[in-house]
């Protein structure tokens, strides 16, 4: 069993768990996203005493910071029990791209020009982190959910606005694929 878990498994694997789930939580009358448990959090430590936003019952969300644990936990044992320590195998093309901005392919999962405690603690990558931290947050927040609430449970629920947002989130990264990180890097 632990063997079949260590292989790559197909694409569409990922797409009958989504599915799957989502079944479940319609079922239960849930509606998934990730950046709701920014708030739940917030409102759980007592942020509701100053400030609107954050004043509801947060214990009707524990289901979601359940979710958040538990996609915490995966990723750890995915990372320390089930992965080979073979580097995430990308395309050619995408390894020229990354080359042309001044980034080696990855020895592991991530470069290490990104995703690396001494790229975090400089001033480039702290002023990224920063600026990228300030725009997901408020743009799940502008926008009424993250990328995941809104392409999975949102259009789902066939939510025209998701289906608007999720647009704009496509064209939001091609910008920055195309136009910003060649900027950046």
């Amino acid at each position: 069993m632990l063997e079949l878990l260590r292989q790559p498994w197909p694409w569409y694997t990922s797409g009958i768990v989504i599915a799957f789930i989502m079944v479940l939580l319609l079922f239960f009358g849930k509606s998934f996203g990730f950046s709701s448990n920014l708030r739940t959090i917030c409102s759980a430590c007592g942020a509701g005493k100053t400030v609107k936003f954050f004043d509801f019952d947060w214990r009707s969300q524990t289901w979601n910071l359940l979710f958040l644990v538990g996609a915490i936990i995966g990723g750890f044992i995915a990372s320390e029990f089930l992965s080979n320590g073979e580097a995430v195998q990308i395309s050619e093309a995408t390894i020229r791209d990354l080359q042309q901005l001044g980034i080696s392919s990855p020895d592991g999962m991530q470069p290490e020009e990104i995703f690396s405690l001494s790229a975090a603690f400089s001033l480039k990558g702290f002023l990224i982190l920063l600026l990228g931290g300030f725009a997901i947050g408020f743009g799940s927040r502008y926008a009424g959910g993250c990328t995941s609430g809104h392409a999975i449970s949102g259009i789902s629920n066939l939510q025209l606005p998701s289906l608007i947002a999720v647009i704009g989130f496509f064209i939001g990264g091609l910008i920055t694929t195309f136009v910003l990180l060649p900027l950046i890097f």
